[in-house]
Formats: structure tokens, C-alpha cells, sequence
């Protein structure tokens, strides 16, 4: 993608914990596509210079992360985000869902929004066939992430809590972009796609 604007110091957080029911007990993030994970998919695809924070039960990665844990954990997706954004120093953090495999493709697109965005705007997400934003594929101004997630979050709805930022929506750059791997069915179509 060639950018129009300077790519800011970006921190991409991804929330890699939580517990996975349909998948029996199963960490997603783990699960093989091919060579790699869906963890390790998400972070191949994403830019090299990119500071990279994972929520969640650390284990091993392809790149250089920084693990940290929600506390209490299985607080829930916003608690995930008020962890690792505490952690992000640069201007601009990028949260995805660690289930995405194929976020990470989409994560330089939101960035990009958010750098042309007209003054004012706080975040930029994905919107899904729906319409509605996705605060899970979101770049974000760290300083309003911080005030709307702040430390000891648990338990709330991070569409509801992500609605009081200034937010602004663009399609999904890639309709494999949103698919969660939710249950072996999502697991098999996201296999087939990264072997495609």
C-alpha cells in the first residue's frame, strides 16, 4: 500500500485471550494454518516496525511481542484493551482480535484512515457487511484510548464503551478481513484461504 501520509509510531494490541467454548477449551490463537498459527498469521502480515503488545497467555511467537495479562484475567475484550494500551507509548495503537488471522493485512488500512482523518476524529475502524464499526480492527489516537479504556476495565461492552470516541468507519479492505475463528467450521474455511 503506498501512503499519501507518514505512517506514524505505531503499537498494534492483540487480544489473544478469553476462553473459546465452541472451539472445546481450544486456544484459537494456536490453532495451525499450515506453517504458521492464526497468531502467526496476524503478525507476518503485519508492518515490520510496528511495536507489537499480546494480551493473553504468553507462548511462542514468529516475531518480538511483548506479553502482558489482563488482572484479573478473563476480564473480557476491554479489559484487554486497557491492558495493552497502558502499555503503548506510540501516538497511534491498532487493536485486533487475536482469532482475525487475517486482520493484520487490513490493520495498515485503518492506520492510514486515521492519519488522513479530518481533526477531531479519535479512531478509525473497519466496518463490517452490516454497517457496523468494529472496534477490534481500529487504529486509535493512544491519549482517547487511554481515557476510554483506562486500567481496571472489565466486564463492559467495547462496542458500547469504543461509541463515546469520535470515530469514523471504512469498508473492510478485504472480506477475509472479519473472519473470526469461532469454531472448527471457521477454522477450516480460514485454513483453506491461507493455502489458497
Amino acid at each position: 500500500m503506498t501512503s499519501l501520509h507518514p505512517t506514524p509510531d505505531v503499537t498494534a494490541v492483540i487480544l489473544c485471550g478469553g476462553t473459546s467454548v465452541r472451539m472445546g477449551g481450544r486456544d484459537k490463537t494456536s490453532e495451525q494454518l499450515g506453517e504458521t498459527t492464526v497468531l502467526g498469521r496476524i503478525l507476518d502480515d503485519l508492518p515490520d516496525d510496528w511495536a507489537i503488545i499480546c494480551v493473553g497467555t504468553e507462548r511462542p511467537t514468529t516475531r518480538p511481542v511483548t506479553w502482558t495479562r489482563e488482572d484479573p484475567p478473563l476480564g473480557g475484550p476491554a479489559a484487554g484493551i486497557a491492558t495493552g494500551a497502558a502499555l503503548s507509548q506510540s501516538p497511534v495503537t491498532v487493536v485486533l482480535a487475536g482469532d482475525q488471522p487475517f486482520a493484520g493485512d487490513a490493520a495498515p488500512h485503518v492506520v492510514e484512515a486515521l492519519t488522513a482523518a479530518r481533526a477531531g476524529v479519535q479512531a478509525v475502524a473497519v466496518v463490517d457487511e452490516s454497517g457496523s464499526l468494529q472496534p477490534l480492527l481500529a487504529a486509535y489516537l493512544t491519549g482517547p484510548l487511554h481515557q476510554t479504556f483506562p486500567p481496571g476495565t472489565r466486564d463492559v461492552s467495547v462496542h458500547r464503551t469504543a461509541a463515546s470516541l469520535r470515530m469514523e468507519g471504512i469498508p473492510t479492505p478485504s472480506p477475509r478481513a472479519l473472519l473470526d475463528v469461532d469454531t472448527p467450521v471457521d477454522l477450516f474455511e480460514a485454513r483453506v484461504i491461507h493455502l489458497g
